[in-house]
């Protein structure tokens, strides 16, 4: 099931630029890419909606500045530990 979103543009704006294609695809990117930014789309959907596979997804995404982990820094050092410790084991 889709859903649509309607979006008001003031009327001086040329109707036919908002239904050029390229420009709706690019409105539809911004915002998925919002979603994604603020964690109410996985990394997978994103990929999906956008009709992308993930690894241009990770494209889009460092090109807007999305982290593609989300971590605190305290998190990212417990996860830093465990690794060293996993290595340090073999």
């Amino acid at each position: 099931m889709s859903k649509q979103v309607v979006l008001d543009f003031p009327a001086e704006l040329p109707e036919k630029g908002l239904k050029d294609k390229e420009t709706l695809k690019k409105g539809k990117e911004a915002i998925v890419l919002e979603l994604l930014r603020k964690g109410e789309v996985s990394q997978g959907k994103a990929a999906e909606l956008l009709e992308i596979d993930r690894w241009t997804l990770f494209d889009l995404m460092a090109k807007y500045n999305i982290p593609s982990v989300d971590m605190s820094s305290e998190e990212l050092k417990k996860e830093l530990q465990q690794a060293q410790k996993v290595f340090k084991e073999e």
